[in-house]
């Protein structure tokens, strides 16, 4: 599969819903259902990099696949509320570039990304 910009990731989450009949849930039960995705990916990193290993009897899941599953549900929130990402990563990347720009210590010869 070819990388995607976030439009397409967009489009392609769409064309995917898109053929039910029930469409997009109502986007408190996708925020319910971020939340419970966001506990799955605590779980998995806690299993990975913390102090609590993984039940020969648990699922063998990766960070990458909760990542996926959280990056799916946040794609259809936005969708569903007709929220271009690329444009809320734009504003949310403009704050932090003015605002938190002299907030941490930089790299030697490292400049922004505009």
């Amino acid at each position: 599969m070819a990388n995607r910009t976030l439009k397409e990731s967009q489009d392609v989450v769409d064309q995917y819903i898109s053929q039910f009949k029930e469409g997009y849930f109502s986007p408190l039960a996708m925020l319910a259902r971020l939340t419970e995705e966001l506990g799955e990916l605590a779980r998995e990193v806690n299993h990975h990099y913390g102090e609590k290993p993984k039940k020969s009897t648990e699922d063998k899941k990766t960070v990458e696949e909760e990542l996926g599953d959280m990056f799916f549900v946040l794609i259809c929130l936005a969708n569903s509320l007709d929220i271009d990402l690329d444009d809320a990563l734009k504003t949310v990347m403009h704050k932090f570039e003015t605002r938190d720009k002299d907030r941490w210590t930089k790299k030697e010869g490292e400049t922004t990304h505009e």
